[in-house]
């Protein structure tokens, strides 16, 4: 069984282990937190569901991230990977249900298939010597870009708003894969910039929700 305590380095800021070796990737996960204030208020007049069920959860992938950018260990990764993770799956049944218009029992299976289309994509982002670092994260732009041409035709805002939500998720993906290589130029890394880019793009995916269900309703 992995030790949960062990401690990690896995980016250009931390130089030792001590609390505060991380400040810029540590305090720049207030990005979620104000993207989940942010959204939560102008979710007002939604009925309480699952948009501030997203909203919560962007909270938690900030808190997540924060502990392990200051205590960074085995433990704390859990804790900055899982609340993400959530998150995309949360999100998939809510634009499976609410944007593409699924009954919940289908949405739901609509959004199970995102475990064979990892599989499938995420060994060729693997193999992507440029992609290899961050290939966890690829196969989530390729998606939202899948969703975007499928709602193009009835939805043409919503599938405009998941095209910039995909722009945006790929400079952040291109920023934290940059943080290693670009170490000897930029001391402290470029990984709080994918914090802050993630933050901006997880707070415009539930707007992009927020818009549809509102077009939605009847006048």
């Amino acid at each position: 069984m992995e030790d949960l305590m062990r401690q990690v380095d896995g980016y250009c800021e931390r130089t030792d282990f001590a609390y505060w070796s991380e400040p810029l990737n540590a305090v720049t996960n207030a990005a979620f937190l104000i993207a989940a204030l942010v959204m939560w208020r102008r979710l007002r007049g939604v009925p309480f569901g699952i948009g501030h069920v997203l909203c919560l959860i962007l909270a938690v992938i900030g808190t997540g991230s924060y502990l392990f950018h200051t205590h960074a260990t085995i433990w704390a990764s859990w804790a900055d990977m899982v609340p993400i993770g959530v998150f995309v799956l949360v999100y998939l049944f809510a634009t499976n249900r609410d944007l593409v218009g699924l009954r919940a029992p289908w949405a739901l299976l609509a959004t199970l298939g995102f475990v064979p289309f990892v599989a499938v994509t995420l060994p060729v982002f693997a193999a992507l010597p440029f992609f290899r670092i961050s290939s966890v994260y690829w196969p989530i732009p390729l998606l939202i870009v899948l969703y975007a041409l499928g709602l193009r035709a009835r939805a043409p805002d919503t599938a405009r708003g998941f095209a910039i939500g995909s722009a945006i998720l790929v400079a952040s993906l291109i920023l934290r894969s940059l943080d290693q290589p670009l170490c000897g130029v930029f001391p402290f890394g470029t990984h709080f910039l994918w914090h802050i880019l993630n933050g901006i793009m997880l707070g415009w995916m539930i707007e992009v929700w927020r818009r549809h269900r509102l077009a939605s309703v009847p006048a």
